[in-house]
């Protein structure tokens, strides 16, 4: 596995990293906690050196799983969580990055992540009641109190970003980025190649959609977040299916799995690009593992480029409760 800088940054990190929430939340029933703990460290022997979680996963579950898992390579990977968001006692999803929410965030965090420092801390979504200067602010005072290493945003708008940036450079931005959705394209990516940030794509597989095997006949567990998902309606999984089928051709001249084609398309697009695909899957990691190995030429992403420039994705990605929370 070959490594990548997160723009200009000294964060070294495994070309592909491994996102967490999966394992404890979000896409159905909570998977085996000592199956995803063999998971996590089959990743690490095979040199995967990033890992993603965040405050609100499980909640609290996720990062014990990851804390737990990674306890015994701690040196040898980097772990990047998220605070922002969090549950109240009735179970609601709560925004605040008050600098007093922040500071209790971390700490429990830290402690459940077993670690003492935290190598790369992202504000969940940016909290429109608290100016971006103030959470910039309180991240740089910790990282000068040695609890957190770099800062990362995610799902910011580039104005919160360039604001944020000027008071704490940012290491890294996390946003939604896959041949599913390429909005980030438009603002976002040039933006972050001028401050030199690199960009952290979750969903890389379009949330499981671009590997080819989920169809308008997919029925989805009742915890999983894609049942509320506009994109995963029965009627727009049949009509995305022209994506799918585009990836299949390339796969078969490749003699690779659709995903394989979809994260290497990804990879290609900027030298500072890390995704972070998630998976409760062997077989899948080994997958996602093995496209680092994947060189698309340069006319061959010319032509993926122009089937791609045909097709119209339909549905949108997120409910609008949730989008609004996007791109602030």
């Amino acid at each position: 596995m070959q490594t990548r800088t997160l723009g200009n940054s000294n964060l070294d990190v495994s070309t592909i990293g491994l996102g967490c929430m999966g394992m404890s939340y979000g896409y159905g029933p909570t998977a085996d906690e000592q199956e995803m703990v063999d998971l996590i460290r089959t990743a690490v022997d095979h040199d995967v050196t990033f890992f993603d979680t965040a405050e609100v996963y499980g909640p609290h579950a996720n990062e014990e799983l990851v804390g737990k898992a990674l306890a015994p390579v701690r040196d040898e990977v980097v772990i990047a969580t998220k605070f922002g968001i969090y549950h109240d006692d009735e179970g609601n999803q709560v925004l605040n990055s008050r600098p007093e929410r922040i500071r209790k965030s971390v700490e429990g965090s830290l402690e459940r992540l077993q670690v003492d420092t935290i190598d790369l801390y992202y504000q969940h979504r940016v909290d429109p009641d608290v100016p971006i200067e103030d959470v910039a602010g309180t991240v740089q005072d910790l990282i000068e109190e040695g609890k957190v290493r770099h800062f990362g945003l995610s799902e910011a708008g580039v104005e919160t970003i360039r604001k944020a940036h000027a008071v704490q450079p940012v290491t890294a931005v996390q946003s939604e980025y896959s041949m599913r959705w390429r909005r980030p394209e438009e603002k976002l990516i040039p933006t972050l190649e001028e401050l030199g940030i690199g960009l952290v794509p979750f969903s890389p597989l379009g949330k499981g959609f671009l590997t080819g095997e989920i169809d308008e006949n997919t029925e989805f567990a009742d915890k999983d977040f894609r049942t509320i998902v506009p994109r995963f309606a029965p009627e727009a999984r049949k009509a995305n299916q022209d994506l799918v089928e585009l990836l299949g051709e390339i796969a078969d001249e490749k003699n690779a799995p659709p995903a394989q084609i979809a994260l290497a398309w990804v990879i290609a697009q900027k030298p500072w690009i890390v995704p972070i695909p998630g998976t409760t899957k062997r077989s899948h990691l080994q997958d996602n593992i093995e496209t680092a190995e994947i060189d698309l030429s340069p006319g061959e992403l010319q032509t993926i480029e122009r089937a791609l420039s045909k097709i119209e994705i339909q549905g949108a990605r997120y409910p609008d409760e949730l989008e609004e929370r996007t791109g602030r």
